[in-house]
């Protein structure tokens, strides 16, 4: 189906659909999405970036891969209970049940899967035996990329924008406009202005992080996770103001759920990098090689073997 989007202080308007291609398959109907194809391409992006930067960070690709693999699975389970636990319809969703399972409708909670995520890597870094600050480091990089990709999704589907706004890119469109993804106690919000494109908001904030975040691993990268503890508080604190501007906020209560997660992740992120660099400055700064011990060790014997030949001939005399 097409819809429309516009972005009227800048003149522009132009049709856009949340579809890429539909198709038939032993008589059913499937299509593919824009916003699967764009998580799609942001986690191949984020896995091909993972791959190449491994060895840098001292990872096996092979043991890595089969954290990546496992984690993602959970993450996106993760992300789906996160919002039905949170969301206006739970209710819905428990008396029926089945529904639960039926994600091409939307509802995704991005910080659920961020929890599940690096919650079952780090048990299949035990389980791998892979360096979890290491692992979860080059993680924190390719979160970035997929979520500054994935958020492009909300832009085909017209979902995770703010309120009203006079700022030139205010955007709108016919979904906007119609009064979907607005939470029902929303004050003072009118479906007919232009609103803030959030979902551009945090896209450019995670692209901006990944950027920073990358120089550090390559010119100031100090200890193992660094660059974990700085993602969680670059996202932390990014989301906390963003989501204070969406129309779409899960709540507990009268608290935005997301808003409150971002002020225990900028906290929290604070706490692990101190830990992170107590633990760093625990281990010796150099260890001196077993190896360079045994020559020593065997020219000292040799020493000793050629002094008592040396007084062998001398009591020999004596006698």
């Amino acid at each position: 189906m097409n819809h429309w989007i516009a972005f009227p202080a800048l003149g522009w308007e132009f049709p856009i659909t949340d579809t890429l291609v539909e198709f038939r398959l032993f008589g059913a109907e499937f299509s593919i999405k824009f916003y699967g194809v764009l998580i799609a391409l942001g986690f191949l992006l984020a896995v091909l970036y993972a791959f190449r930067r491994a060895p840098k960070f001292g990872l096996d690709t092979d043991r890595m891969l089969d954290v990546v693999l496992v984690s993602t699975l959970l993450a996106f389970i993760g992300a789906r209970l996160y919002y039905v636990l949170f969301s206006e319809d739970r209710a819905a969703y428990f008396a029926n049940p089945i529904t639960i399972l039926h994600v091409w409708n939307g509802g995704l909670g991005i910080y659920g899967g961020i929890i599940v995520a690096f919650l079952s890597g780090l048990v299949m870094c035990k389980l791998r035996k892979v360096n979890v600050g290491a692992m979860f480091d080059i993680a924190a990089l390719g979160f970035l990329i997929g979520q500054g990709i994935g958020r492009w999704g909300n832009f085909f589907n017209q979902e995770a924008f703010g309120g009203n706004t006079t700022l030139p890119w205010g955007m709108t469109g016919d979904i906007i406009q119609s009064g979907m993804h607005i939470n029902s106690d929303v004050a003072g919000f009118d479906p007919s202005l232009p609103v803030h494109p959030t979902f551009l908001y945090e896209s450019l904030w995670c692209l901006l992080g990944f950027v920073l975040l990358h120089i550090m691993s390559k010119k100031f990268y100090k200890f193992k996770g660094q660059i974990f503890s700085s993602y969680i508080i670059w996202y932390g604190f990014g989301r906390f103001f963003i989501e204070g501007l969406r129309t779409d906020s899960l709540y507990l209560g009268s608290m935005r759920v997301s808003q409150l997660v971002a002020v225990i992740a900028v906290l929290g992120g604070i706490g692990l990098l101190f830990l992170f660099h107590a633990l760093a400055n625990r281990l010796p700064v150099t260890l001196e090689p077993v190896a360079a011990t045994i020559p020593l060790a065997e020219e000292t014997k040799e020493e000793e073997s050629d002094e008592e030949t040396k007084e062998e001939p001398n009591e020999s005399n004596a006698d």
